[in-house]
């Protein structure tokens, strides 16, 4: 059972909640705790607000993802030679016209391979069977790929490639910073994909880091509606609308190397079950992760009913603590 309290009751609507409420962020404020700044949060389109990770459903979807090739910047190449790549996978090919930049990571192994479809590669080496390895044909000695050269990520770093799109060039160049070219970062795994991520600082966490850390141009060619911008080949379109579009147009460039199917838990809204999207946005957060460690003394004090609540699901939040998005 449950104990209630109707002689006085928790509601929302009474001015006192609203007055405790103004009470607490101003108490936030006084210790700097309160911060405006723009940051990735879940954001849904439909309902034009930002989500916070309780108010979230999961569902699984079947989504496309793509390896796509992105052109190398290289010498101008003699009549015969096919030319080179970075060989990249996206589970959100609608934000390939927001792409600045490529990712690595420096400690994994790299290599430059020349495939049997006749194009040159760059990509990790641990993936290089799984992703090139049915371009051989055995029974015919014909090898699915050749190691050329091989590094270590840190060795890519700053290589540079042409923009997939023109949009996203003109964007990144009105803002006086370089784009376009290698990073390195160790979030990058090797469990999916083809060790090589591509970069689009408004649309992922991670993302964004990475475009910090190097200082690069912030290009956010998606509107609030979650529609692509009047610049970008697919304008007013749905961003899942316009996965299938990207796909036509990059494969009819010649620069789509293979579009499986992807089978993954998707986020949706709680309460229109629009999918969600991540979305850099300029909003007010709690620090949160400034009090962390006052938040767990504080939680050890408590005599949690049963333990495993506060030590397990309770403590383990507090552990993982983010700073608290309160723009709605």
């Amino acid at each position: 059972g449950v104990w209630m309290d109707w002689e006085d009751p928790y509601m929302t609507l009474d001015p006192k909640y609203m007055e405790s409420s103004w009470w607490t962020l101003k108490r936030a404020n006084e210790q700097n705790l309160l911060v405006n700044d723009k940051r990735v949060i879940s954001w849904c389109p439909h309902c034009e607000t930002a989500l916070a990770a309780a108010e979230i459903d999961y569902e699984e979807k079947v989504d496309p993802s793509i390896f796509v090739k992105f052109p190398v910047k290289t010498p101008i190449l003699e009549d015969n030679d096919l030319p080179e790549f970075f060989l990249v996978w996206t589970t959100t090919p609608w934000t390939l016209p927001s792409n600045i930049a490529l990712c690595v990571n420096p400690e994994e192994d790299y290599a430059k391979v020349k495939a049997a479809d006749g194009y040159t590669y760059y990509m990790a080496v641990a993936l290089l069977d799984t992703v090139l390895g049915k371009l051989g044909d055995e029974e015919n000695g014909v090898k699915a790929y050749e190691v050329l050269e091989t590094y270590k990520g840190q060795d890519l770093e700053y290589k540079e490639y042409e923009p997939l799109y023109q949009c996203a060039y003109d964007c990144a160049a009105k803002q006086n910073k370089k784009a376009f070219y290698v990073t390195c970062d160790t979030y990058v795994t090797l469990t999916d994909g083809t060790g090589v991520v591509h970069i689009a600082p408004a649309f992922g966490e991670d993302d964004a880091k990475v475009g910090r850390k190097y200082d690069m141009p912030f290009v956010q060619l998606v509107d609030e509606k979650g529609e692509m911008g009047k610049t970008t080949p697919f304008a007013g379109l749905f961003v899942k609308k316009a996965d299938p579009e990207v796909l036509k147009d990059l494969d009819g460039r010649g620069l789509l190397f293979d579009a499986p199917k992807f089978e993954h838990s998707y986020p949706h809204c709680w309460r229109c079950d629009t999918p969600l999207i991540y979305y850099a946005r300029e909003s007010w957060f709690i620090k949160m992760t400034a009090v962390k460690d006052d938040l767990i003394a504080n939680n050890n004090t408590i005599n949690w009913i049963p333990e495993s609540i506060g030590k397990g699901r309770f403590g383990d939040w507090l552990e993982n603590v983010q700073d608290w998005g309160i723009s709605r």
